[in-house]
């Protein structure tokens, strides 16, 4: 297969007055694995849309070999050879893989389905794909995600694409599963496919990558080699020059800690992980997906166990306590899943602010609505959630307000530690800043924080301190002066081999 240039000349898509990607300039060689980087809001998804027909440009062009393209409907980019394949997989988990890889295509003998054809040439491309230990007949479903994300790119590369687009293929996969995903890549790379691979994990990069582009608030922020693509490159290119952060700056409580962990382990994820929590303090856990971030938060609340270590909590040992003594105890958790683990959906803003509170509300094991009433309305008033009537459904509200409600739902239960996973996700700047203006409010109570974000400028704007979780353990800490994105995503990239615990202080 002959290669082909990917050519972008001012390619520009407005939404009303939001600027989403303006004048996008670059030409991607043939023949290459071009990583695309940038933070949340820099383009990459608009990128990604027009690319795959999902959107028109309002302006410039997609130009392959020269020639200029316009598509009005997926199906037209896909007869341009430009192929996607999208974080969330599109596979039908009840069918084969051999169903899966040709859906809407499966080859047909008088009429009927094929099967021995259809199961004859899946193994064939599997094989050819390098990935012949993936049995064409099995259900998906029975797979690992990372043998899911392969089948994926199989399918992919039967469409015989000129161009392949991989949306953070590897964000959910194990170590093992991403060599596999990168010889893939490989593989393809080497047939001639431009194959632009779109990725948080920046660590990863140099092993697939042979360029690095970077996009910052929809402008094209810059190009390297990846052999010229140092991590500070990378950030500079990502980041540019960060005002400074305007977020209140606090000394830790003095006396004894609201929560101290001693020597945590949960395999495969923590090894040993150690920290204490003062009164009042935000705490924010960075690092990279699968670095065990949200079982760690988990453990803590006791909705997982930890296999060793200890956790005290207000001077107590809880190690042994399960989830409802360790929530009586003055732990609050939100899900990252606001909308299966953290909302009923079809119940009220009053029920949904009631819930984790129902036992403390209740009198001799029963409640009224006018006793849930004063502590929803206080909910209502002091998270100023925007609602008309409080027994409309939470569906009905924005994301932003929606979020609000799973913090108040747990704020009713008068919590010490509150711990938050990914609170503004899903959620528009204005109303992500109004939930950390809820987090120190909470903090200067007394209440305590642990703040898990995937958005690691979102932490160094929220938290007073920032640990960073790598293999299993604790590698570097931030607070202060010192506490800011770049130093961040500097040390959730650094090899672990280099990466020996540290404390940057103001």
């Amino acid at each position: 297969m002959s290669g082909f240039d990917l050519e972008l000349r001012g390619l520009t898509r407005h939404y009303g007055t939001v600027r989403a990607l303006e004048g996008f300039s670059h030409r991607f060689a043939a023949g290459q694995v071009h990583a695309l980087i940038g933070k949340n809001g820099s383009g990459k998804s608009t990128f990604v849309k027009m690319m795959s027909g999902a959107v028109e440009p309002t302006s410039g062009e997609i130009a392959v070999n020269g020639t200029a393209l316009r598509f009005r409907t997926p199906q037209e980019a896909l007869r341009a050879g430009i192929v996607t394949v999208y974080q969330e997989l599109s596979l039908v988990p009840g069918l084969s893989v051999a169903e899966n890889i040709f859906l809407g295509r499966l080859p047909r003998r008088h009429g009927l389905i094929d099967w021995p054809q259809l199961f004859e040439r899946a193994s064939r491309l599997l094989a050819d794909m390098g990935a012949s230990d993936i049995d064409a007949r099995m259900p998906v479903e029975r797979l690992s995600l990372g043998r899911q994300q392969l089948v994926e790119i199989v399918k992919a590369s039967s469409l015989e694409p000129r161009i392949l687009l991989l949306d953070e293929p590897s964000s959910a996969l194990a170590a093992t599963e991403v060599d596999s995903l990168f010889a893939l890549v490989r593989r393809l790379r080497d047939r001639g496919v431009t194959v632009i691979y779109i990725s948080h994990r920046l660590a990863e990069l140099p092993q697939i990558a042979d360029t690095v582009t970077a996009l910052r608030d929809g402008l094209f922020a810059g190009s390297v080699p990846m052999a010229e693509a140092t991590p500070q490159v990378i950030l500079d290119m990502m980041f540019g020059d960060i005002p400074p952060l305007d977020r209140p700056i606090r000394a830790p409580a003095a006396g004894t800690p609201v929560l101290s962990a001693r020597n945590l382990a949960m395999a495969p994820w923590l090894t040993d992980v150690s920290f204490d929590l003062a009164a009042g303090e935000v705490l924010g856990i960075a690092g990279m997906l699968g670095s065990g971030r949200t079982e760690l938060l988990l453990g803590l609340f006791g909705a997982r166990r930890f296999d060793a270590g200890r956790v005290v909590l207000l001077g107590r040992d809880v190690s042994d306590d399960d989830l409802p003594a360790r929530k009586a105890a003055g732990m609050a958790y939100t899900s990252e899943d606001r909308k299966h683990a953290g909302l009923v959906l079809d119940h009220s803003v009053h029920a949904n602010l009631s819930l984790a509170s129902l036992r403390q509300m209740a009198l001799r094991g029963f409640t009224s609505l006018g006793r849930e009433r004063p502590h929803v309305a206080r909910q209502i008033a002091d998270l100023q959630i925007k609602v008309a009537d409080p027994m409309l459904p939470v569906a009905s509200l924005s994301g932003g307000n929606q979020q609000k409600i799973v913090v108040g739902n747990w704020l009713n239960t008068a919590p010490r530690v509150l711990l938050l996973d990914e609170p503004g996700r899903g959620v528009d700047v204005q109303a992500k800043r109004q939930i950390y203006r809820i987090i120190w409010d909470q903090a200067a109570r007394g209440v305590s924080s642990i703040v898990v974000s995937t958005e690691l400028e979102d932490l160094a704007e929220c938290c007073d301190r920032v640990i960073v979780l790598r293999g299993g353990r604790i590698t570097a800490e931030f607070t202060g002066a010192a506490l800011e994105p770049k130093s961040l995503y500097a040390a959730t990239m650094t090899p672990l081999a280099q990466a020996e615990p540290v404390t940057e202080k103001a």
